[in-house]
């Protein structure tokens, strides 16, 4: 992204961002409700517009016809009970459903299907019905299907919300598994920093209208977010967590009070 801008009627949401995502990187994406991260996504995939700048996405510019070599995990949101595909059948899109026509097996494709099974920890439950299965279940079989084509780019927008703790890290494994063997980009829209803070190369920090852009202990400072804020905010380390106290709309966006986690 070079003189990235976005904004919203009159509010400039960020502006004059350059962000190269290097092969392998992992960048969390982090910022209050309203700052741009999710339609920043969106942009790449060629679903929304900027303002102004440019993107270049795996030396291509962005097309709305897409690019399968970009991976795309969106917002959970639970699938009704009643859905009758199965965990398997949901993985399988992510192999073959980019094709136009019946559904026809490829060799391979079957051996495929079971390796993303694996990987997502859901052998057991790959013929069961997917609205039958947890919050949990579900997105890790959402993020085993954005791996299936192997990406070179993983666009992931909250993938950790309202998971535990033990899906949580599966999600978090899975992902930094395929960039490591993969050396995929990783672009990671999260509210909350703690899960993926011991895999983080950078982190892009969207508020006020302004972002800071740096390594966890170059953003995640008392002076800089405070900057950004436009107000005193403080950072505390709790064992091996950061908790952030004051950040202005702190309960909308990071889910935490003055003794809560981000």
């Amino acid at each position: 992204m070079e003189g990235a801008a976005l904004r919203r009627g009159d509010r400039v949401l960020w502006h004059d961002l350059d962000l190269v995502v290097q092969p392998g990187e992992l960048i969390a994406v982090l910022g209050p409700s309203g700052s741009g991260k999710t339609t920043m996504l969106r942009a790449i995939l060629g679903l929304d517009r900027l303002s102004s700048g440019t993107i270049t996405v795996l030396g291509e510019g962005v097309r709305r016809t897409g690019n399968r070599r970009v991976g795309y995990i969106p917002q959970q949101r639970p699938l009704p009970r009643d859905t009758s595909m199965r965990a398997r059948d949901l993985v399988q899109l992510g192999v073959d459903g980019h094709r136009f026509g019946l559904p026809i097996p490829r060799r391979g494709e079957r051996a495929r299907v079971d390796a993303l099974l694996a990987d997502a920890a859901a052998t057991d439950f790959a013929d069961r019905p997917v609205g039958l299965l947890s919050g949990g279940e579900q997105q890790r079989l959402r993020v085993a299907q954005a791996l299936a084509d192997e990406p070179r780019l993983l666009l992931a927008d909250e993938p950790l919300t309202s998971l535990d703790l033990a899906n949580q890290e599966a999600v978090v494994r899975m992902i930094d598994r395929h960039r490591r063997a993969h050396g995929a980009g990783v672009l990671l829209v999260t509210h909350d920093i703690n899960p993926v803070l011991e895999k983080v190369d950078r982190i892009l920090y969207l508020a006020g209208g302004r972002f800071s852009l740096g390594s966890p202990r170059e953003v995640l400072r008392a002076d800089v977010l405070s900057d950004l804020y436009g107000a005193d905010v403080f950072v505390k380390r709790a064992g091996n967590r950061l908790v952030v106290v004051g950040a202005p709309d702190a309960e909308e966006t990071h889910h935490h009070h003055e003794d809560d986690y981000l």
